[in-house]
């Protein structure tokens, strides 16, 4: 028993390290990389320039002419000027928004406006993120032709976000906050 104890003591000790066998393992990850650049989804992200006001810019005088607003009410889109007021209401339809009546409206304000790119899409405090992505894709762009030959065509690409006014508000004013009232200081001259 002592003897086949040494013997195997002996015989731990004499042998070789183990190899790294480097060719299957770089037939694996050849395998494996190859895998996954097949299997990844390459995918277009597209990033709009949002032109949002500066933070304490001074009031200037709008020049003549339209500031396009785009008003997204629960019930309704609005399209309004900035100066004039309200130019245009597309009301909803059972299944939602009516996006293609908005584009249509767009593009008769674009043949009287050719040169104006720039538009403000005002929303009211519960719009879904998904609905300001479409109304975005509405006011920008609409799709010219059929089948095929589909080409996009430009409306209004700059485009601003912001609050809308309350329903009863004219476009471009803002209602003021009250200051909430001083405590009256407690008896004794202590608050």
């Amino acid at each position: 028993m002592r003897r086949s104890y040494q013997y195997r003591k002996l015989e731990r000790h004499t042998r070789k390290p183990a190899e790294l066998l480097l060719v299957p393992m770089i037939d694996i990850f050849t395998v494996l990389v190859t895998f996954l650049l097949m299997t990844a989804v390459f995918s277009r992200t597209v990033v709009l320039q949002l032109n949002l006001p500066a933070p304490q810019t001074e009031f200037k005088e709008p020049p003549p002419g339209l500031q396009l607003e785009v008003m997204v009410r629960k019930d309704q889109l609005m399209v309004a000027d900035r100066n004039t007021g309200p130019l245009h209401a597309v009301p909803n339809t059972a299944s939602g928004y009516d996006f293609d009546a908005l584009t249509e409206y767009l593009k008769f304000v674009k043949t009287k406006f050719p040169e104006k790119t720039e538009a403000s899409i005002l929303l009211e405090p519960d719009t879904a993120y998904d609905t300001l992505v479409q109304v975005m894709d509405h006011v920008r762009v609409f799709e010219a032709g059929e089948g095929i030959n589909t080409v996009q065509a430009e409306l209004f690409p700059d485009i601003s976000i912001g609050d809308a006014p309350a329903p009863g508000e004219a476009p471009g004013t803002t209602t003021p906050v009250a200051a909430a009232p001083a405590p009256a200081p407690a008896p004794g001259g202590k608050p």
